[in-house]
């Protein structure tokens, strides 16, 4: 089921800033904390150097999408 589209990067770096803010984390350091990364690697990341792991895209997907809903 793994078509070309699927295979490129999960996640865009300005779909990553934009989870955090929605997330309300403010720095690099504060989004590996709460996700068990480095830094290095969310910043590898943010600069499109490496791409977004899939696991990592939909948890932050998945984290945004249940801040939004109203309970």
């Amino acid at each position: 089921m793994d078509d070309p589209e699927s295979l490129k990067a999960s996640m865009s770096p300005d779909e990553l800033r934009a989870a955090m803010r929605a997330l309300g984390y403010r720095t690099q350091n504060d989004l590996a904390n709460a996700i068990g990364v480095s830094r290095s690697a969310v910043s590898l990341w943010l600069e499109g150097k490496v791409g977004v792991p899939r696991p990592v895209a939909m948890l932050l997907r998945m984290l945004v999408a249940a801040r939004r809903r109203n309970y």
